[in-house]
């Protein structure tokens, strides 16, 4: 005969019990009917788990080991049953969502029909404000970052993390060539951030080190900006996958040095307040986007 969670669950409760009768009213059975279950439970298992006495029980030493594998078998029975509860409930509700603009673009507005079907009864609010310390003043319930916050005050969850490509159009590679080794980047146009002439770090190996130092010929401050001017044939570029995967899928970008690539990422995080408790919707929410990044 096989054991079923209610042998479990009188076993348990014999035991948090101490008594029969005491778990017998617990279980609203009667005494005997306790008894007997745990008689059928020790044939099921053709071994003691208890030593009773007129006084007291006693667990053997195979009842104590079966104790800790009914409470973890029943535990997870539990989590299992709350997941799919919580799943069939309906998240409702206003989500204020804040992400940069690229970020928006890329990785939210393409999904927002499926989100919006699977969850109909969640209004979502999308802000493209840029600057976490204004986003907070304005109810936005999350806020989606490349990179972790420097404010303690506030949480991040990582999301993914999205690999850095060196990457450049066909027409670029056409009229300019590809190049071959991380050093031949000093022959192409490069497009970068920060200002010009400030030196700047690639994710390529090369005979110096794990990093190519880099000077840009044409530096944007925006990510977005970077793609476009790339996509335009301006140069090359370096930029995370979740900008670019699908211009790579398409061939509007080639992925250039895969070989020397050293593997770098950016962190894509959910911030918030770290008094903040997590609301359904908002934890429905994130495990779309984790799903889909």
């Amino acid at each position: 005969m096989e054991i079923n969670s209610d042998d479990l669950k009188t076993f348990i409760t014999v035991i948090d019990s101490g008594t029969l009768s005491a778990a017998s009213v617990h279980l609203g059975q009667t005494t005997s009917g306790v008894s007997r279950a745990l008689s059928r439970l020790e044939d099921k298992l053709a071994t003691s788990l208890l030593t009773r006495t007129t006084r007291r029980m006693e667990l053997t030493e195979e009842g104590q080991i079966f104790l800790d594998q009914a409470r973890a078998i029943l535990g997870a029975m539990e989590e299992a049953e709350e997941s799919i509860r919580i799943r069939q409930q309906k998240p409702a509700g206003r989500l204020c969502v804040s992400a940069d603009s690229a970020f928006m673009l890329h990785c939210v507005v393409p999904h927002l029909a499926e989100f919006r079907q699977r969850y109909p009864d969640i209004r979502l609010e999308l802000n493209s404000n840029e600057q976490l310390s204004e986003v907070f003043e304005q109810r936005t319930d999350i806020a989606i970052r490349v990179g972790l916050p420097e404010d303690p005050a506030q949480h991040a969850q990582v999301l993914a993390n999205s690999p850095l490509q060196v990457l450049a159009s066909p027409e670029y590679l056409l009229e300019h060539g590809t190049p071959q080794v991380p050093e031949d980047l000093a022959g192409h146009t490069l497009i970068g951030e920060g200002q010009h002439g400030a030196e700047q770090l690639w994710p390529l190996r090369h005979g110096g080190g794990n990093s190519l130092p880099i000077v840009a010929a044409l530096v944007a401050s925006s990510d977005e900006t970077r793609r476009q001017l790339a996509l335009r044939g301006q140069g090359i570029v370096c930029l995370a996958d979740y900008l670019t995967a699908a211009d790579v899928a398409a061939g509007r970008l080639v992925p250039l040095l895969a070989e020397a690539n050293n593997g770098q990422t950016r962190q894509i995080c959910a911030v918030y307040f770290r008094n903040t408790q997590l609301a359904q919707r908002i934890q429905c929410f994130l495990g779309f986007l984790r799903e889909k990044l």
